[in-house]
């Protein structure tokens, strides 16, 4: 600390990465440590919540744009969804879903933040729907549990929507445990790789990305599919919506 006060204090303002943290012979003061463990507890909870689907669903249902129907995949418990990535792609049973052949599909999958899904997905998905032009048609929305992001092209091929987006929880870090991410894919079908697919991640108002910034970039990401013919690497975020250091969109990068 130098004589003028807290050196550090100001960039802390500007992140929520821990630095400057100070030092005690040679560990890390009591309240950092302690802080250190909450935030780790956190994540771990965020990642083992299970949705409230029930209330989840009756919250969707409000959105207007259909009752939402539900899905699992074949994971078994959340044991195996974390051992196993591969079940969490692959859908347990898609017979109820209905062909709609609609523009646009929305999957609100749990992922790994559940915690996430339920304290933004209902505002998100009003955003986006909201956003987008008002010629396009939208399909019932389909809430996943168990869910990885490479099972929306399941669900948006046995809807015969032309462009999907999975609404998911992303990963929980030590910083935040409520980022949703969401994933576009264009013309989804099973075997879609990483490459085909965008993003748009970090969004957890008030600190991440805003509702209507998110909403912003996915409608001008779905304009863009929908005149290039397809989602990923080729397509580019071009909105300039967004505020310095937020997170805008890219090709994905994995869940």
């Amino acid at each position: 600390m130098s004589a003028g006060g807290d050196f550090w204090g100001p960039l802390r303002a500007a992140t929520q990465a821990r630095i400057g943290l100070g030092r005690v012979g040679d560990g890390v003061p009591t309240a950092q440590l302690l802080e250190f463990r909450s935030a780790h507890a956190a994540a771990r909870d965020a990642v083992h919540q299970p949705l409230d689907v029930e209330t989840f669903a009756a919250q969707v249902g409000t959105i207007g744009i259909g009752d939402p129907l539900v899905v699992r995949s074949r994971v078994r418990d959340r044991g195996e969804y974390l051992r196993r990535p591969d079940l969490g792609r692959i859908p347990d049973d898609l017979g109820d879903v209905p062909v709609t052949g609609a523009d646009v599909g929305f999957v609100l999958a749990d992922g790994l933040s559940p915690r996430a899904l339920a304290e933004h997905g209902t505002a998100l998905v009003t955003a986006i729907v909201a956003a987008l032009p008002r010629h396009l048609t939208v399909a019932p929305p389909v809430i996943a549990t168990a869910a990885r992001v490479a099972l929306g092209d399941h669900i948006g091929a046995a809807l015969g929507v032309r462009t999907v987006l999975v609404v998911i929880g992303e990963r929980p870090g030590l910083s935040v445990a409520d980022s949703l991410g969401v994933y576009l894919t264009h013309e989804p079908r099973p075997g879609r790789v990483d490459a085909e697919r965008n993003c748009v991640s970090n969004i957890h108002p008030p600190v991440g990305l805003g509702y209507e910034a998110a909403a912003r970039v996915v409608a001008g990401l779905v304009a863009g599919a929908r005149r290039l013919g397809r989602s990923g690497v080729d397509l580019k975020d071009t909105s300039r919506a967004i505020g310095p250091g937020e997170t805008t969109a890219g090709s994905a990068g994995g869940e």
